[in-house]
């Protein structure tokens, strides 16, 4: 199976102001694309082939709740997911990490908002927090990303919010995406979600 694994510029930073930001995306560094899936809870045997986003959407309304439909790939040194439906990657951010992985969730939360980001390393969930709450940090070392936050002057040295009032969330988000973009070097050119036909799987959530 052909997998796309082109790499250049692009970032995560646009991501803040995409409207169609519906997916959740999980990158993973150590392992294959193949693999990422396999961990994300792909259901054996089942690869309905290269599929679209809007295939990919059409077939997740023809799952059984509780599934999603996973399009992988590889950019910039990171295997990633484009996790239509449920995703997996947050629920599962820690196996897709074990044996040493690196793994990166980006949840949009559209419908429950703020949007979230967590990061797992060999097995365990290290740092995870909303954007926009950066001061309010979960995981086993919450404070890995606070000299990144401090220096971006998304965060005091007391870890509260220096954001001003009436800051428009998308400047918001952009500045914290622009934290992990430069923290773990992600990129993930916007036409791979959008409309590139990627290696897909139906992924199991329960």
């Amino acid at each position: 199976m052909a997998y796309i694994t082109e790499g250049g510029p692009g970032g995560i930073q646009w991501l803040a102001d995409w409207d169609a930001w519906f997916v959740g995306l999980t990158f993973a560094r150590g392992i294959g694309p193949e693999e990422l899936a396999a961990r994300l809870g792909a259901v054996p045997g089942v690869r309905p082939g290269p599929l679209s986003a809007p295939a990919a959407w059409s077939m997740v309304a023809d799952t059984v709740d509780g599934d999603g439909v996973a399009r992988v790939g590889s950019w910039g040194g990171w295997s990633f997911a484009v996790e239509h439906g449920l995703p997996a990657g947050g629920e599962r951010l820690a196996e897709v990490s074990r044996g040493g992985v690196e793994a990166v969730h980006l949840d949009p939360q559209p419908d429950h908002p703020p949007k979230q980001f967590a990061y797992a390393r060999d097995g365990e969930l290290v740092c995870c927090f909303g954007l926009g709450e950066e001061c309010w940090r979960g995981g086993h070392q919450p404070d890995f990303l606070l000299p990144e936050l401090l220096a971006a002057k998304i965060l005091a040295p007391d870890g509260t919010s220096i954001r001003p009032d009436g800051e428009p969330y998308e400047c918001r988000d952009r500045d914290t995406l622009a934290v992990l973009e430069h923290r773990f070097g992600l990129a993930l050119p916007r036409h791979l979600i959008e409309d590139a036909p990627l290696p897909a799987y139906v992924t199991c959530t329960r």
